[in-house]
């Protein structure tokens, strides 16, 4: 009998029947390993009726008992971080070491939401004008919506649901229904840890469910990771309906390689952060731009690692790449191989026919050199293990090829310049920069987000502009009437004073 995956609401799972679902795979065998139940517009006003109801009670739950809470549920997602990457493996298909990586991503920013009641404190000012103060406060927004894509179904839940919750909102999470599992395993942990029913709820599904956030009142605001066409889609909905919105889209990474970089380092960065996950990752380097005259060198070394990386199932300890996560993603995939052979580009390395047994949706890391702009395989997110070589002449055509392209989300240089590190990351055109470091995702007490096509709305994600997009900022203006003193009249005690605080 074939598993199934359903929704968690109010702090349980959901028993009714679905209308719909969808298949879940294993993307190393191709077997359908479950059934996942699809939302209607049912579940989701039952999914945000709960998160509704909950919410009062969360929001006047003290800062102390949310903190320990989030303590608990640090210490069990800790304990369990083994069990959660089994899982991300078996439904995405990267390799363990990169679903353990995952987790560990995670975990730091459930400890960084550890300190909201540091994070939540306002301002005072005593005696702004006579007798006067003024303070801030923040408050939660109410209930907010996650809606979290399929190549990390573990960290990408959690740059959000624990901020989010910190803050005291309570939360309806969208995952992919791809790889739907990680998250019921979330909301499980966190009922252990002490949250109360109904503060957080998982709603499976696909654009039905998504709308149905986009549209519901009670939705105060909308998280989102996931491609550009949809990420625009949902800030430009979710905006429409009067809601809060951070919509991270898609991206395409350059690495700029200078002529005096450690091109064996380079070449090492270039297989790591191209093929890790199967190059199924917003942050992964999908450019790499060789300045003259170190092209052929750094593509000869680039090949030469990328022949002896190991493709299988990521259960195996022995694999270093992963499937990809459906069929459908995979044919995608092939076809900017295919693409890019008719576009001109030179295929160094085919991973067309990685020469894996089995139904898998495998494909092998693949080379394109001398690769130009307008071709597909450099315009387009391809999201898969496809690593493209532009060559430029010098620095300044470098930069000028990363600035221009519409995508804003990270890039790296590697140099052994410091001056020339220095200028890049002034005057490059990206949110991330890495200089020496290919993959340039911010540290749990930073925040994480692009420019450009790469973000729609004003806040990034998790860290400081994390918990700031999930609350709202009240200012307070108080005036105390003094005690009367013994020697004062009854006189002195009648009255009102209506004159504003400022002509004190």
């Amino acid at each position: 009998m074939t598993n199934r995956i359903s929704h968690w609401i109010d702090g349980k799972p959901w028993a009714g029947v679905a209308q719909r679902t969808g298949e879940v795979f294993d993307p190393a065998t191709g077997e359908v390993r479950a059934r996942v139940d699809f939302a209607g517009a049912g579940q989701v006003a039952e999914a945000v009726a709960a998160a509704s109801a909950a919410f009062p009670g969360w929001r006047d739950t003290s800062l102390a008992a949310r903190t320990r809470i989030m303590f608990a549920f640090r210490e069990l997602l800790a304990a369990r971080k083994d069990d959660l990457a089994r899982i991300v493996t078996s439904e995405h298909g990267k390799v363990l070491a990169d679903a353990a990586g995952e987790v560990g991503r995670a975990l730091e920013n459930v400890e960084y939401a550890c300190g909201a009641p540091q994070l939540l404190k306002g301002g005072y000012s005593e005696n702004a004008s006579r007798g006067v103060d003024v303070y801030s406060i923040a408050q939660p927004l109410g209930v907010v919506g996650v809606i979290s894509p399929f190549n990390f179904p573990a960290m990408v839940p959690l740059w959000f649901v624990p901020n989010a919750l910190a803050a005291g909102n309570t939360v309806v999470l969208k995952p992919s229904e791809k790889d739907p599992s990680a998250a019921n395993f979330i909301a499980e942990l966190f009922a252990e840890a002490g949250l109360p029913s109904g503060v957080l709820n998982v709603l499976h599904g696909d654009k039905v469910a998504v709308d149905g956030l986009l549209e519901h009142p009670d939705v105060k605001a909308i998280s989102f990771v996931g491609s550009t066409p949809i990420a625009r889609y949902v800030y430009e909905k979710g905006t429409g309906a009067g809601k809060r919105v951070q919509a991270l889209g898609g991206a395409k990474n350059h690495m700029v390689v200078l002529p005096d970089a450690d091109l064996d380092a380079a070449a090492d960065a270039a297989v790591s952060a191209g093929f890790g996950s199967a190059g199924e990752r917003c942050m992964a380097v999908s450019v790499v731009v060789a300045v003259d005259p170190i092209g052929d060198e750094l593509v000869s070394k680039i090949t030469d690692r990328m022949r002896a990386l190991r493709v299988g199932d990521g259960r195996d300890p022995e694999s270093e790449m992963g499937p990809l996560v459906t069929a459908a993603h995979r044919e995608r995939v092939a076809s900017y191989i295919d693409a890019g052979l008719a576009e001109g580009a030179e295929l160094v390395v085919d991973g067309r026919d990685p020469g894996l047994d089995g139904g898998g949706f495998w494909l092998g890391p693949t080379l394109f050199d001398r690769v130009r702009p307008e071709m597909s395989v450099y315009t387009d997110e391809i999201f898969g293990p496809v690593l493209s070589v532009v060559r430029a002449e010098d620095y300044d055509a470098a930069l000028a090829l990363v600035n221009a392209n519409h995508y804003g989300n990270g890039t790296a240089i590697f140099t052994g310049d410091g001056g020339a590190a220095r200028r890049f990351q002034n005057e490059v055109e990206v949110g991330m920069v890495g200089v020496n470091v290919p993959i340039p995702v911010p540290v749990g007490y930073y925040s994480f987000g692009g420019w450009k096509d790469s973000l729609f709305g004003d806040s990034h994600a998790y860290g400081p502009e994390g918990f700031h997009f999930f609350t709202r900022r009240k200012v307070v203006t108080s005036r105390w009437p003094s005690a009367p003193s013994p020697q004062a009249g009854a006189a002195s005690q009648s009255g009102v004073n209506l004159r504003f605080p400022g002509n004190v």
